[in-house]
């Protein structure tokens, strides 16, 4: 629609829009749509959301479908953002919410990434698609392929939390379970790829899930009526959602919505699976692979991800941080978002709370300012992490 061309994240080379790509052509790291935005700006306004459609294509004019009837929606997005008092209350923070991915329709933010992905897949004529994932994911490309009508292939670790595996069978998918991590299961797709026609849709390694992923930003900031919050806590395993809202912060920026100012960047990771709390810690621009990872969130299980200078990027060019918890804080936030706001929290989304217990120990988000927790997902999938 107002698609200028594709933009390596990392050596900038410009790359053709309307055709199938996966990586850079020339470094093989992920592309990034650009947009014209002046042009955009002249029908997406501020005042023209008032009137449109509830879900994340009301940002029509920033999203990358060119034709409508190539989208395919079941309705993700504009989900509600919670002001949590009893927490916050607890806690000694004034402005605490809770932006509620689970409310998406396949139950967690990854519907915004596929909705997108799937459409620009169908507008540019794949025929079957395949992803690697921890669980999610894998879900939101099941459904919005079946939608599509569009053929799916799903690598899962065999030890994924039975509702995504079920639910992938239920809105026939080819599932296919196997021992290691998603890094395996990543592996075994790009072996395979070219020889079965399968367009791979793994975590930015194709344009346009993150596309979707940043209609975070731009919820967040119509629903806090123009102002951004001073603090994001975010769940990171791949990093699209932060990748994303970085991204949407730029772009409303550009359209004159928004100041330079952006909310605190925090990302949170399990401490048995957290590349890029360590790289950050240390550093470094790029994080190197986390050995033998282990945790019961399953999203979180993330060894190595692509867009790990992404994140970091954006992590200290917001003045923020990274931070991990253990697999018990998280189970236990669990308990205690559910108990205090009636949230049953995915375990990725209840580790924010941990996190921002020790941010506020250590002095780094104090008692008065806006901070944002995001629940990634629904608990009912985790039901073995429970038990």
């Amino acid at each position: 629609m107002n698609v200028t061309h594709l933009e390596c994240a990392a050596c900038h080379l410009e790359h053709e829009a309307r055709r199938l790509l996966n990586l850079c052509r020339e470094c093989g790291k992920p592309l990034l749509v650009r947009y014209d935005l002046e042009r955009a700006g002249r029908t997406l306004t501020r005042e023209s959301l008032v009137a449109r459609r509830a879900d994340l294509w009301r940002y029509r004019e920033v999203l990358p479908v060119e034709n409508d009837g190539n989208i395919v929606s079941l309705g993700e997005g504009w989900t509600p953002l919670l002001r949590s008092e009893r927490l916050g209350k607890q806690l000694g923070v004034d402005q605490l919410y809770i932006k509620d991915e689970s409310q998406n329709p396949t139950q967690s933010f990854k519907a915004r990434g596929m909705s997108a992905a799937v459409s620009m897949a169908k507008e540019l004529g794949a025929q079957k698609l395949a992803v690697p994932s921890a669980g999610n994911a894998a879900g939101a490309l099941a459904a919005y392929a079946a939608r599509a009508e569009l053929e799916c292939f799903i690598f899962m670790p065999d030890d994924t939390p039975r509702a995504n595996v079920v639910e992938c069978e239920q809105t026939g998918a080819h599932v296919t379970l196997m021992p290691g991590l998603i890094t395996d299961c990543g592996a075994e797709v790009a072996r395979r790829k070219e020889a079965e026609g399968w367009f791979d849709v793994s975590t930015l390694k194709e344009p346009y899930r993150v596309e979707g992923k940043k209609t975070l930003g731009y919820e967040l900031a119509e629903q806090f009526n123009w102002e951004l919050p001073d603090v994001i806590i975010y769940p990171t395993g791949g990093g699209t959602g932060l990748i994303g809202m970085w991204k949407a912060f730029d772009e409303m920026e550009q359209m004159g919505w928004i100041g330079s100012k952006r909310p605190r960047m925090v990302t949170v990771q399990a401490s048995g699976c957290a590349p890029i709390v360590r790289a950050f810690t240390e550093g470094k621009r790029f994080a190197e692979e986390y050995a033998d990872a282990t945790t019961v969130a399953s999203g979180l299980r993330v060894p190595k991800a692509i867009g790990d200078f992404l994140i970091l990027d954006a992590i200290r060019a917001s003045g923020g941080t990274a931070l991990a918890v253990t697999d018990e804080e998280l189970i236990d936030a669990t308990r205690e978002i559910g108990a205090a706001e009636g949230i049953f929290c995915a375990p990725e989304g209840a580790a924010c709370l941990p996190a921002l217990r020790k941010l506020l120990a250590a002095g780094e988000v104090k008692s008065d300012e806006r901070v944002v927790l995001f629940n990634t997902g629904a608990g009912v999938k985790y039901l073995e992490a429970f038990s």
